[in-house]
């Protein structure tokens, strides 16, 4: 081998261990720029990136709930019922205390569709407009049986059978079902 190429030889040895010692100062930085950039993801983005897939979710006030995710919207996502029960629930994200079979994906908020951006208060409207009895399950363990009325910005009005009118906060639904219920 001639000079020279023993020259270039030693010159891109010392390039290539200059470049790893740069990788190995610099991986601490990308570490916290990782973790720095985690903090920016939200349930509600793990979620929309989960849709389809089979969940347990942890509700506050109602306990396990399993089956498909159906979709995801501002503050709730629908959860088709699992196995042989054709329950669909709707959930409060506020209520969610924990989720298993989620995607280790998310999907950012400026990649939602505009579908997603429904609230709460849109999916019970739905409810309303069906006219069908549903069942309110309040984060502190109670439930409401009756027919929505009307959803108020943050409440919805409840007609129970015995024909009491009750509204009910958003803050307290921790998930509502359908008819079947």
């Amino acid at each position: 081998m001639a000079w020279e190429e023993q020259l270039f030889a030693l010159f891109e040895d010392l390039e290539q261990q200059a470049e790893a010692l740069a990788d190995a100062a610099r991986a601490p930085d990308l570490l916290d720029r990782g973790r720095a950039e985690y903090q920016q993801v939200s349930l509600a983005s793990r979620l929309v990136a989960s849709l389809e897939l089979p969940l347990l979710l942890e509700v506050e006030g109602v306990g396990p709930l399993r089956g498909r995710l159906e979709r995801v919207g501002t503050g709730w996502c629908l959860l088709s019922g699992d196995g042989g029960s054709a329950q669909d629930w709707i959930v409060s994200l506020a209520a969610v205390t924990g989720a298993t079979g989620v995607s280790e994906r998310s999907v950012p908020e400026v990649a939602w569709s505009p579908l997603t951006r429904l609230t709460l208060g849109s999916a019970l409207r739905r409810l309303a407009e069906a006219g069908e009895r549903c069942v309110l399950h309040r984060r502190d363990g109670s439930r409401l049986e009756g027919v929505l009325r009307r959803v108020g910005a943050d409440f919805a009005e409840l007609r129970e059978p015995s024909g009491r009118l009750v509204l009910v906060a958003f803050a307290a639904i921790a998930a509502a079902q359908g008819e079947d219920a």
